[in-house]
């Protein structure tokens, strides 16, 4: 079976001049394409280091990352990132804080403006091109940051506690808006959450990771009796609380 990404093996660990502080051991998975994937763990375990090296922010100690069956050095799979906050320019308007990352790797062609303008209409922001971003609510900025992603045409989304800065609320919303579109578009994704409901309301599969240094203590495969729920939808699902259980007792088995 062909996977957009492979992970084998890996070793991570942080050096200084006090030591060495091991974030990752015996870390092996595989993912296929237009799968989304959550990873779940203790604070501090390695989630986001996990994310640091598929994009290739760090190195691997040991073990080896392919994507698209190429070594990561050599992969020429596109890899779009987005952090907790959405970090938007306050001085630019949405559209063209869409086009930032277009500019900044020199892709501004007339298709991938176009592009960023249907994105907009498609996510409900078309009559906000146009205004500032304090002009948004913070769902609305959360869409706008996925968007400028997205017009970047990235084969695998990784998404490090994208909602962690919002209000339960409007993480709901968020969090099935954003859920929604990535489904729509077809994309492989990779989320590191806290929130076990967010998890199991958004990912096809769950790797719950131990405490540092991470293992993979259990892989959740998610399933529901209805398919092609919402995010929101899941959540009223009857087997959520089972998997919620599931996991809870899989990151506190002394409770």
């Amino acid at each position: 079976m062909d996977y957009i990404l492979e992970m084998k093996d890996i070793y991570y660990a942080y050096h200084n001049m006090e030591g060495e502080t091991k974030a990752l051991e015996h870390i092996s998975f595989a993912i296929k394409e237009g799968e989304f994937i959550a990873i779940v763990g203790p604070s501090g375990c390695g989630k986001s280091t996990l994310l640091h090296l598929i994009a290739g922010l760090l190195e691997p100690e040991k073990g080896l990352i392919k994507l698209n069956g190429r070594y990561l050095r050599d992969s020429s799979t596109s890899i779009g990132y987005m952090l907790q906050k959405d970090e938007l320019l306050e001085w630019r308007t949405v559209y063209h804080n869409v086009l930032l990352g277009l500019e900044i790797q020199h892709m501004m062609t007339a298709k991938a403006k176009a592009k960023a303008r249907e994105l907009l209409g498609a996510y409900g922001l078309e009559h906000f091109a146009d205004s500032k971003p304090s002009e948004l609510s913070g769902g609305m900025r959360q869409r706008a940051a996925l968007i400028r992603t997205l017009v970047l045409e990235p084969d695998i989304l990784l998404l490090d506690e994208p909602f962690s800065a919002l209000d339960y609320q409007t993480r709901l919303n968020v969090g099935d808006d954003i859920g929604q579109i990535i489904r729509k578009e077809k994309k492989t994704a990779i989320l590191v959450t806290h929130d076990l409901s967010e998890a199991i309301s958004l990912a096809d599969r769950i790797l719950v990771l131990s405490d540092r240094p991470a293992t993979i203590r259990q892989t959740v495969n998610i399933v529901f009796e209805t398919p092609h729920l919402t995010p929101l939808e899941r959540r009223n699902a009857p087997e959520f609380k089972n998997y919620f259980n599931l996991i809870w007792k899989e990151l506190n088995p002394d409770e």
